[in-house]
């Protein structure tokens, strides 16, 4: 299989590129707030992360049937890319958004300092990703945008 006819490789791509851009008219339609700069984040709906996982986990069972060892290992991979973001990069998070109102509160104290008012405003502030991980409801939608793709590709491929 060349790189360029390699399906699973491919399913797995465009599940991620179609996970990120598709953030973006979605948190326009329920919040009504336009960032393109989602496409480039981490985080939100629908997770990417799992998106691709699953999606590659898809195009390898068809490709190379769901008894195969290749497809345990790209399953037993994606759970744990899943666990991952739903889990541990969540957390990190929302710790990121304790320790930024921490910074907040103790700038408030010392914004009195010697010298704190001559300082540039990015050197004041510097502030930690708060978005990291996915609600489990994100990695959810990630995981079915991620089999809907590998599915819709398979028939372009010959594998």
């Amino acid at each position: 299989m060349t790189l360029l006819t390699n399906f699973p490789l491919w399913a797995a791509l465009i599940a991620i590129v179609f996970a990120q851009v598709i953030k973006i008219p979605i948190k326009l339609i329920f919040t009504k707030e336009f960032q393109p700069g989602l496409a480039f984040s981490t985080g939100g709906m629908p997770s990417s992360h799992s998106a691709a996982v699953t999606s590659l986990a898809t195009a390898i069972g068809i490709v190379e049937g769901v008894s195969s060892s290749v497809f345990a290992l790209a399953c037993i991979f994606s759970v744990i890319t899943m666990f991952d973001a739903s889990g541990v990069r969540r957390q990190a998070g929302e710790q990121a958004i304790v320790i930024n109102q921490l910074v907040r509160d103790f700038q408030l104290i010392t914004s009195s300092a010697k010298g704190w008012s001559k300082k540039k405003e990015n050197e004041k502030i510097q502030e930690l990703k708060e978005l990291l991980g996915h609600q489990p409801i994100e990695v959810f939608f990630g995981a079915i945008t991620g089999i809907i793709i590998a599915f819709s590709l398979a028939p372009l491929f010959s594998y």
